[in-house]
């Protein structure tokens, strides 16, 4: 994975490429500060506007690709594959759903490559990435991911469903945390995760039956969560 950027010390730098002003543009128009931010960099070559991107998605995006490969050292790598990825080859944003959801799909294929890689077996080669399993070491979480939960993750609320989604399976852990923690819609997590909406509908009842016993098991009331 590559190590061209880093996420903690991204600055932004005085190209003077461009005489367009962003907070101008993003107060006047509509659109998320995501897409507003990777058209100045994309089209303007304002390096600024890659710099606003991961300041913003950066800690959701670790938190999100945590779920999938079980470790925030790895996920903060694969974060950073990503946004190189959208620095040096500068793919198209398709316009279809959020800004967020474009970039949440490219991350999480580069973790399921990343896994593909790593498993070595051809069932799980040629399988689905719902087929990996939570590693042994997944709840021995690191202190950086503690303290990136905690930055992140502000509400008590909040936290006692992110602690019972630790033990659900890794594709329950992946939609809750879109719906609960990204606020996205059933049509954005089905981009992001390949599948039909009507799929996405199933996996979201199914997540929150699981969760819901979780917290049960704890003495905790679903319905006042």
């Amino acid at each position: 994975m590559s190590n061209k950027m880093s996420l903690d010390s991204a600055e932004v730098p005085a190209t003077g490429k461009t005489d367009v002003s962003f907070s101008r543009i993003k107060t006047e128009t509509g659109p998320e500060n995501g897409t507003i931010s990777y058209r100045l960099f994309r089209q303007y070559g304002d390096e600024s506007g890659l710099v606003e991107i991961i300041m913003e998605y950066k800690d959701g995006l670790i938190l999100f690709l945590s779920k999938i490969v079980g470790d925030a050292l790895t996920a903060e790598e694969l974060t950073e594959d990503t946004f190189v990825l959208l620095g040096t080859k500068k793919p198209k944003d398709k316009g279809k759903g959020s800004f967020k959801a474009w970039l949440y799909t490219i991350g999480r294929n580069l973790a399921i490559d990343y896994l593909r890689k790593k498993a070595r077996t051809p069932e799980l080669l040629l399988g689905n990435i719902d087929a990996f399993d939570i590693p042994d070491n997944f709840q021995d979480i690191s202190d950086d991911e503690c303290l990136l939960e905690e930055k992140y993750i502000c509400k008590e609320r909040d936290m006692t469903i992110h602690n019972a989604m630790r033990r659900l399976k890794p594709v329950y852990r992946q939609i809750l945390w879109l719906i609960y923690f990204e606020d996205l819609d059933h049509e954005e997590c089905a981009h992001i995760m390949q599948k039909n909406v009507h799929a996405i509908d199933t996996l979201v009842y199914r997540s929150r039956i699981a969760l819901k016993k979780e917290l049960e098991s704890e003495g905790i009331s679903y319905e006042d969560i």
